[in-house]
């Protein structure tokens, strides 16, 4: 690839990657919430919420001034609510989500080039960054999420796989997730307060992406998540923040794993 195309080609996926991501605060309020509850549906003040993308802001909020019931403010209210600023927002901005989604993509695309199997990244990017901060704020990975990135990558890989200049296996991409998800699962069945059933689903997302690139990268990316994990909570320990027994999040180091395998692998095929 020429050097002129692969600027080229960065700067397009970072774009991507950058509109993807602002799109995930609303996502992510209505999915983070502790297990055995249903996904948000309202704001905080209980205007119902429309879709699941975009800003993490309530157009209904704007006309309802705080300190008055949904519903119940007058339209002299209303108007005072939008001189006085009234804060619409009820979750997290969405710089954040669109610098790392931006920032990811244009990595994958850096070590990936123009070989076909870049739009499959580029589309399961945001899916993953969307499940590692819900995970990180409550420890939970949605079912909603990480059995359709599973199904999505490996019918997008056996798609590829029929394109010229592809640089991978689909048979070692389902093969890898089967491997992986099983792998987390005898590990979530010897120790479940450690690892979680929803770390086992995702599991097999991450496999098949790796196994595209075949068995070293798997081993690559697995070994890369654990040892994410192992430092962030022995960062915690030393900071006194968390003890030998604290659960932590591990889907987004399972992810941050799977996205340093997937960079080396599709550098070196």
């Amino acid at each position: 690839m020429t050097g002129g195309l692969e600027y080229v080609l960065i700067a397009v996926a970072a774009l991507w990657g950058a509109a993807a991501g602002a799109l995930l605060p609303r996502a992510a309020h209505r999915f983070a919430v502790p297990a055995g509850e249903e996904w948000r549906s309202a704001c905080p003040r209980g205007h119902p919420l429309a879709g699941w993308l975009g800003p993490a802001r309530c157009r209904a909020c704007r006309e309802t001034p705080y300190g008055t019931d949904a519903g119940t403010a007058s339209g002299a209210g209303a108007g005072a609510a939008r001189s006085t600023g009234a804060r619409p927002a009820y979750g997290t901005g969405a710089a954040v989500p669109a610098t790392v989604t931006a920032l990811v993509c244009a990595a994958l695309a850096a070590a990936t080039g123009t070989r076909p199997e870049l739009a499959v990244w580029l589309l399961l990017a945001p899916v993953g960054v969307l499940l590692a901060t819900v995970d990180f704020r409550v420890q939970r990975l949605p079912d909603p999420l990480t059995l359709p990135f599973a199904a999505t990558a490996l019918a997008l890989l056996g798609l590829t796989a029929l394109v010229p200049e592809h640089a991978g296996e689909w048979t070692t991409a389902l093969l890898g997730a089967l491997a992986l998800g099983a792998g987390y699962f005898v590990l979530f069945l010897i120790n479940p307060a450690g690892m979680g059933f929803g770390d086992a689903k995702l599991a097999l997302g991450a496999g098949a992406v790796l196994g595209w690139y075949g068995w070293p990268t798997v081993l690559l990316g697995t070994l890369a998540g654990f040892l994410c994990g192992a430092l962030y909570g022995g960062a915690l320990v030393v900071a006194r923040k968390a003890g030998r027994k604290t659960s932590i999040p591990f889907g987004p180091f399972l992810i941050s794993g799977a996205f340093v395998g997937l960079l080396i692998g599709a550098y070196t095929a």
